[in-house]
């Protein structure tokens, strides 16, 4: 039995809503300085009930499912179930920063969630569970599990890049290197962190947190690590809530990931999860999901055109396969 509550938040947004898409094309035209909008960012994918058909099956233990939307909900969804929490971005994001359509506001922002627990754990709906998970795959002792390694701020795009470079600039000005990787060195060279400590001891030599490496998957979380970091560094984080769109300007959720990392509150955990590109890495996606060879699987949109209808009707008789049948999130 799980003795802890542990709430699951999942993100979602309905590219195809003709409501959004006209409120999004308004800001987008008031704010000439965005910089990300593009398709990938936004397009439906037609699988989510396939993610909550996970959680019953593979983590019944789950609290509490806060589901954040624009406003809009699947036709499909079960809105009366005990366990689902509809929640709309009015209702805790702070109101001069909406509308947004970027992820970021919404994401630095969790903790203001009506009813949270004071643990949680973050998914992005990209990330399905496809085998069991137990709560202590998140948390051991209210302790969040993670990964703590050093890695370098590199990303596909600038805006991925520039973001850390941001992040770390504040991790740095608050947290001595040697005072996180000696103060917590069984954490950091844990056998668990596998070939990360390679790369965490080939940049030992750098005289500052270079980056912190971050595998695309599900964070667990406290609400009061982001109640530290706000009260720590309000002005960027306001700063980057006042963007409509993704900008190289914002520090993102890895800014609180790493931070967490870096105070030391994590308690070393093999990885979760593994990310591929939907339309480059498609037969590996395959292999992974009816092997159900790890227990999160990230699926990433690379915003190609080529052949989404075809790869979406594949990439649905495979989850077909791992859950045949309706959820009781599902009507």
């Amino acid at each position: 039995m799980n003795s802890e509550k542990i709430d699951f938040i999942l993100p979602w947004v309905d590219g195809n809503d003709p409501l959004w898409q006209e409120q999004k094309a308004k800001y987008g035209e008031l704010d000439k300085g965005f910089t990300d909008a593009s398709i990938a960012r936004y397009r439906d994918w037609d699988n989510l009930q396939y993610w909550f058909r996970g959680v019953e099956k593979f983590a019944p233990w789950v609290n509490k499912i806060h589901f954040v939307t624009w406003g809009h909900l699947p036709k499909w969804l079960n809105k009366d179930h005990p366990k689902i929490h509809i929640v709309n971005h009015k209702d805790y994001i702070p109101e001069e920063y909406l509308p947004v359509f970027s992820c970021n506001p919404i994401e630095l922002n969790l903790h203001r969630i009506p009813g949270l627990s004071d643990k949680f754990v973050y998914f992005n709906d990209d990330c399905f569970i496809i085998d069991f998970l137990e709560p202590k795959d998140f948390f051991k002792n209210g302790i969040p599990c993670d990964t703590g390694a050093l890695s370098v701020p590199t990303n596909d795009n600038l805006i991925g890049a520039s973001n850390k470079l941001l992040a770390m600039h504040y991790i740095n000005k608050h947290f001595s290197k040697q005072d996180v990787i000696y103060g917590h060195f069984e954490k950091w060279f844990n056998i668990k962190n596998g070939r990360n400590i390679i790369r965490t001891l080939l940049l030992l030599p750098w005289g500052f947190i270079p980056d912190i490496f971050t595998a695309h998957g599900p964070n667990a979380y406290t609400k009061a690590l982001f109640e530290e970091v706000w009260k720590a560094e309000p002005e960027i984080l306001q700063k980057t809530c006042t963007h409509r769109f993704r900008s190289n300007e914002d520090v993102t959720q890895h800014f609180f990931k790493a931070w967490q990392i870096c105070s030391g509150n994590f308690m070393p955990r093999k990885p979760l999860c593994r990310s591929y590109g939907l339309f480059s890495e498609k037969d590996i996606i395959k292999t992974q999901l009816l092997g159900q060879k790890i227990p999160v699987l990230s699926l990433n949109d690379e915003n190609s055109n080529s052949s989404y209808e075809s790869l979406k009707r594949e990439l649905i008789s495979w989850f077909e396969q791992i859950f045949p049948n309706k959820s009781s999130y599902e009507l």
